[in-house]
This record gives structure tokens, C-alpha cells and sequence, in this order.
């Protein structure tokens, strides 16, 4: 399990180790066609930044090697804002007073028949941590309702045993989104007071289990801003390459999601530039050549058609963060606020203007 692996490292220690990466370090790394933790380290330390033309023109090169001028296309489905824990950064929190809604089945197929008119193939079905209400055996009827709509079903929603995971997965499930939100134990307990996600070790644990479970590909990635993203970063990159040498008949793939305002609010605890987020992008790239890379709608326009070339590999459009946020009742409560608010059909012609093809499917059930 990762966890033992895990706590081989402590944090003050790699954070130090980071922050004292030089030129010469950076620069064989640079050097390296095959690159290793401490490789990385160098790559995400702030004696990289100066390296920062140099490491998005080979992450480009890398990207464009093994996944092409191509950008998958996908976006959210919110199923509930039901939630059983207290999380500190986050619109669905327990003790967040507004209006809780969770969708019916015929409100999940108004909302699949929607996106699946955007032209989405790829869906990403999402819910609050809320075993009672929105627990597995609802999670399976929303799997069994969009599947006739979608070639690929994601989801991100409260973490699972084992034979859970393999239950959706008989049920058309191919993908799930596990966050760590913090690898900082202490401060993720400070983040997660009240609630299961509260164990740290059992969610720490959780890509494991969908590995033994036979997933098809796990998402792995933390909420920037929690705390240093370096460090973060890092124990990431661990996780990730402890998971590809574990369960290598899985895909991988990072996401960057910065912290955003919510009805509540919590500001960032370390802020994180846009320059710096390119660095990581590219860092992770030149670390793994085939994990895929994605980013959502957090992030900026500006800065979202900049990065298209340097890494990315997939990203989100048109997304909404509430349940039933397409048709059903797009005024109720937003998870997190959006940046990027284009429209499917615009970010896909920006995209096409990068000249980049855009990729609403990518594979088909018939194919596995």
C-alpha cells in the first residue's frame, strides 16, 4: 500500500530538499531523457524558474510525441450537494446552511440528454460525501442511466472499498478522480474536522484499492493552496509513480485544481502565480511521458488558451458545478466559482484555432 511508502517520507524534511535544488541540479534534469523523483524536485524548485522557456518547449515536444495535437473534451455532471462532511474550502460543506438537492432519475437523464447535445462524450459525474443519500447503490442507477448516453463515465464522489469499486465498474464505470486535497497529515486534519473523509490514511489508500479493483484509469491530484505546492506536488508525483510501477495496466492522469472562492470562503494559504502553475504542468511532463494531464474550468481564459500547447492533454468546457446545473435547476448552489465560462462549442474553436483537434471520444466500450 502507498501508505507505508508514505511514510517513509517526512514533509519538512522533502520540503527542505526542494527548496534547495540549484541551477546545476535543474540543468541535469534538463539533461536526462528518463527522470526520477529528485529530477522532479529540481524541475518544481524555485531554482527552475529561470528554466521555464526551456521546460515548456520539451514538455511540448514530450506531449506532442505520445499524445499528438489532440485535446479530450469533457465536462461535470453535479448528481447532489448532499454532504456529510465539514471541509474547510468547500460550497457543499455540512455545516455550510443552504438548500441541499439531490437528482432524481428522470432529472439524471434531463441533464444527461443535455450534455450529451453539447457534443460531450466524456462525463464526469460528481457528488458530496453523503453515504445515506448518495451512496453506492444510487451512484450505480446514475452509472446505469448515462450510460447509454456516454463512451466514458468518470466519477469523483466519496472514497470506496474495494469491492464497491468493482461493483461500478461491472456497472460501466471507467474512471474515478481521487484527490488528496493535502499530503500535510496535520493540515489536512485542520481542512477535514467532522466526517469519513476526515481519515486521512483511508483516503491516502484509496488508489490502491481501485488498482486491486481493476479500474480503468485514476485521477490523482491536490486542492493548491492548502498548503506549499511544491511539497504537495511531490508527494504526488510519489503517489503517481508508486501507482504506475503497482497496477501499470492502469491510466493516470493529474489535475490542478486551485483553490477557488465558494460560499464561505477560505483563502489560499500559499498562493500559487500562473507562471509557477505552468512549471508544474511542465515538470509532471517531463517527469512521465504518458500520464495524461487535465484542466478545468478553475482556471482562467486567458490562461487556459496559453497552456493548450504546453502539456495539457485534457480539459473541461461548459461546466457547471451545481446539481442539476444544465437544465433542471441551474440557480441552485455552485460547488466552486468558474473562471472560464465559454461554452463548449467556443473553447472547442479555440482550441481548433491552435490548431489542435478536439477529441469528444476517444474510445468505445466495444473496444475493452
Amino acid at each position: 500500500m502507498y501508505q507505508d511508502l508514505f511514510y517513509q517520507h517526512n514533509w519538512d524534511d522533502v520540503k527542505a530538499s526542494i527548496y534547495s535544488k540549484t541551477a546545476h541540479d535543474v540543468e541535469r534534469a534538463l539533461g536526462k531523457e528518463k527522470r526520477t523523483l529528485e529530477d522532479f524536485k529540481a524541475l518544481i524548485s524555485p531554482a527552475a524558474a529561470p528554466y521555464l522557456e526551456q521546460m515548456a518547449q520539451l514538455s511540448h515536444q514530450l506531449t506532442k510525441k505520445r499524445f499528438g495535437n489532440t485535446i479530450q473534451m469533457y465536462t461535470p455532471m453535479y448528481l447532489s450537494n448532499e454532504c456529510q462532511n465539514i471541509c474547510t474550502y468547500c460550497g457543499f460543506s455540512l455545516d455550510n446552511k443552504v438548500r441541499r438537492r439531490t437528482l432524481s432519475d428522470e432529472e439524471i437523464i434531463r441533464e444527461a440528454e443535455a450534455i450529451r447535445g453539447m457534443g460531450f462524450e466524456h462525463i464526469l459525474l460528481v457528488t458530496g460525501e453523503a453515504n445515506r443519500t448518495v451512496g453506492v447503490q444510487y451512484i450505480k442507477k446514475a452509472i446505469e442511466l448515462v450510460k447509454p448516453y456516454f463512451s466514458h463515465i468518470a466519477m469523483e464522489v466519496q472514497p470506496m472499498d474495494q469491492d464497491e469499486y468493482e461493483e461500478l465498474i461491472e456497472a460501466g464505470l471507467n474512471t474515478v478522480l481521487v484527490y488528496q486535497e493535502t499530503y500535510h497529515k496535520e493540515d489536512y486534519k485542520k481542512h477535514h474536522p467532522k466526517g469519513k473523509k476526515s481519515n486521512f490514511d483511508y483516503r491516502v489508500d484509496t488508489p490502491d484499492r481501485l488498482g486491486k479493483a481493476g479500474i480503468h484509469k485514476i485521477g490523482l491530484g491536490v486542492l493548491i493552496g492548502l498548503e506549499d505546492w511544491r511539497t504537495d506536488s511531490f508527494f504526488t508525483a510519489a503517489h503517481l509513480d508508486y501507482l504506475e510501477r503497482t497496477y501499470w495496466q492502469t491510466k493516470y492522469s493529474i489535475s490542478f485544481p486551485r483553490l477557488r472562492p465558494f460560499s464561505g470562503g477560505l483563502e489560499p494559504k500559499v498562493e500559487m502565480t500562473d507562471r509557477e502553475l505552468v512549471q508544474l504542468i511542465c515538470a509532471y511532463r517531463l517527469f512521465d511521458e504518458e500520464v495524461e494531464l487535465s484542466l478545468s474550468t478553475r482556471e482562467h481564459p486567458i490562461f487556459r488558451d496559453n497552456i493548450i500547447k504546453l502539456g495539457i492533454t485534457s480539459a473541461s468546457a461548459g461546466s457547471k458545478t451545481n446539481p442539476g446545473g444544465y437544465v433542471v435547476e441551474p440557480e441552485s448552489l455552485e460547488q466552486f466559482e468558474i473562471s472560464d465560462e465559454r461554452s463548449a462549442e467556443e473553447f472547442a474553436e479555440m482550441v481548433k484555432s491552435q490548431g489542435y483537434e478536439v477529441v469528444w471520444k476517444d474510445w468505445d466500450l466495444a473496444l475493452q
